[in-house]
């Protein structure tokens, strides 16, 4: 079965061959929603969105789609890091290098979180810093659907794909497993605290300890 989709023909090197066999390049495939490279793709789709968003804002506004784009980052971050990453690695051809590159500049832009999250959201630093922050996570984004994403999907079978997929989509609906006093909603719950507290409740939900 065919198995790519509009979004990455647009954003990734068409797939050629798969393991096993079958051809993988007809436009009018319909994918599995929980493939785990389309979904990763149409996350980056969001995130950039989520840059133009935050940089269009102001004030109160600002401050919450920052809130928002922090924690989307964080999911999908974590994600990758601990499901596509460790897999790309073991196979695909010079997959440890490639992870390599892709976790220093992971690190690289986690780190440039926790500098805005010192800064006031109007300040004329916060937006520099910030379209600093968009460009260099669309450039790692690029990277991964180049260099990682289309060679992982020539070596693994459609149902690993999926199963990877639904990881990944479990985290969308994460459930912290160390609850704010005073947070209710799951949502709140994973975007109070800083950046690196994001990471550790995404994680927690990835590695099946929500």
């Amino acid at each position: 079965m065919a198995r790519v989709a509009a979004t990455r023909a647009r954003n990734s090197p068409a797939r050629r061959t798969r393991a096993d066999g079958r051809d993988s390049m007809a436009p009018t495939a319909i994918k599995s929603p929980t493939d785990v490279v389309d979904f990763l793709v149409s996350q980056h789709q969001q995130i950039k969105a989520m840059f133009a968003n935050t940089l269009a804002a102001s004030g109160k506004a600002r401050e919450e789609a920052f809130i928002e784009l922090r924690r989307l980052l964080a999911v999908h971050e974590t994600a990758e890091e601990e499901i596509v990453h460790p897999r790309a690695k073991r196979k695909i051809a010079g997959g440890a290098g490639v992870v390599e590159e892709r976790l220093h500049e992971e690190h690289e832009a986690k780190t440039a979180l926790q500098k805005l999250e010192k800064l006031d959201v109007d300040s004329e630093e916060f937006t520099r810093e910030l379209t600093k922050l968009r460009d260099a996570v669309i450039d790692h984004a690029e990277h991964e659907e180049h260099d990682e994403f289309a060679k992982l999907g020539q070596e693994l079978s459609g149902d690993e794909l999926e199963r990877m997929g639904r990881a990944a989509k479990l985290a969308e609906a994460i459930a912290p497993t160390r609850p704010h006093a005073g947070v209710e909603s799951q949502l709140a719950n994973l975007a109070a605290g800083p950046f690196a507290a994001m990471l550790d409740r995404a994680r927690d939900v990835i590695v099946g300890k929500g």
